[in-house]
């Protein structure tokens, strides 16, 4: 007989990312999570004392997650092929989970601040990316990032990625 492993507080968690990717905040509860993860809710209430406690670890757990950058470059050929690289690719992480949050944000304080912090912090490694390249507005960064999250809510068509390269291009023909 095969005993099933014990779940860590990160496996809720993930599962908790899940479920808001697919359903929205209303599946961020002890019951349905258990059920997508084959186990009792006595699972959960061992690694979490209530659900905002774990709507809050969960909201730390995907900031962990999404603020991860990669070193500033040095070069210029370096800071051009990483800014088309973050508009592209955008910042890592799933994009779903990253839409499920801003749309969780929109009647959640703490997602709503949690999800401000990390705006400001990609904004601002940005403007250090355009800096390198001479780019020292800082609106510009703003309006980068604001265009890369916005693309995220429009279907994802060849043509939203071609947008977006074409609104780099233009900021590095201006510098």
């Amino acid at each position: 007989m095969s005993r099933k492993q014990r779940l860590s507080a990160d496996d809720w968690l993930r599962a908790g990312l899940e479920a808001l990717a697919a359903s929205g905040p209303e599946a961020l509860k002890a019951e349905p999570l258990a059920r997508a993860l084959e186990t009792t809710k006595g699972s959960f209430y061992w690694h979490f004392d209530d659900v905002p406690r774990y709507r809050r670890a969960l909201l730390d757990f995907w900031r962990d997650l999404a603020s991860g950058t990669p070193a500033a470059p040095d070069e210029k050929a370096e800071a051009v092929s990483l800014l088309h690289k973050l508009m592209r690719d955008g910042f890592g992480g799933d994009e779903a989970t990253e839409t499920a949050m801003r749309s969780w944000a929109i009647n959640d304080p703490d997602a709503a601040q949690t999800l401000r912090n990390l705006d400001l912090r990609r904004i601002e490694y940005l403007q250090q990316v355009l800096r390198q390249l001479g780019v020292t507005n800082p609106d510009i960064a703003r309006s980068l990032y604001a265009a890369k999250v916005g693309m995220a809510t429009l279907s994802e068509d060849a043509a939203d990625q071609d947008a977006l390269t074409t609104l780099v291009d233009l900021v590095l023909a201006l510098r």
